[in-house]
């Protein structure tokens, strides 16, 4: 089975600052039908203005995922950590027992981020954070491992959850395709482009909601820049 959710269908706000679209129920936006799918909790579609941000707040428990899209992200915690994130790069925050921090876009232009959040599965570990870069000609027609859960990659930041989040390129016309167990979900959103995903036309920025399927086979329609996470 695969639900398709149209951008256009998505819960948001815009704060001026920030433009925010929610795959799942998040702040202001319920919607009982989209609270989680499996672990995964959120999916938020972030476009944060020149020289603003997210001011430092906290965490706890939680799998935070930031993949960048556009622009890049400045990070700070309590913990001492700093660093940048730029676009098709991925940091990986875990709350654990704890953590502040803050998310500011120091560029002159927008930054774009897709924001992943996935419940652990143990709590009450000591918070870490991590950044990666992974270039895009390094995903050119297959996917690779951005975070995972499972360390099945040396390079993937871990994520202490049964997860991972993988990313592929895929050129117009080209096919890949992604192995799911059946007891497993899949969550699947193009940055760019639009692709067939067993049938199903999925444009960019919208979500697929994947169940009950072991093959992903994945079309592009247009040039893609797509983002999945694997998870139960």
């Amino acid at each position: 089975m695969i639900e398709l959710r149209a951008f256009n269908t998505l819960g948001g706000a815009d704060h001026g600052w920030l433009n925010a679209k929610h795959h799942f129920s998040f702040a202001d936006y319920y919607d009982p039908a989209r609270t989680n799918w499996g672990k995964l909790r959120v999916w938020n579609d972030d476009t944060i203005a020149s020289k603003t941000g997210f001011p430092p707040h906290s965490h706890k428990d939680m799998e935070i995922i930031t993949y960048v899209r556009k622009g890049a992200i400045t990070h700070k915690d309590n913990l001492g950590n700093e660093g940048r994130t730029e676009a098709g790069d991925v940091q990986v925050m875990s709350a654990g027992t704890g953590i502040t921090h803050a998310e500011y876009n120091m560029e002159q232009e927008i930054t774009q981020i897709f924001q992943i959040w996935i419940q652990p599965t143990s709590k009450g570990v000591a918070p870490s954070w991590g950044a990666r870069p992974f270039p895009k000609d390094a995903r050119a027609g297959h996917f690779v491992t951005l975070a995972s859960g499972f360390g099945d990659s040396n390079q993937a930041p871990p994520i202490r959850t049964d997860a991972r989040v993988v990313a592929a390129t895929v050129r117009a016309g080209d096919t890949i395709d992604y192995r799911l167990t059946k007891e497993r979900l899949g969550y699947l959103v193009p940055a760019t482009g639009a692709v067939d995903i067993n049938g199903i036309r999925v444009n960019a920025r919208d979500g697929a909601a994947i169940k009950d399927i072991e093959t992903l086979r994945v079309t592009a329609i247009e040039d893609s820049e797509l983002i999945l996470v694997d998870v139960v």
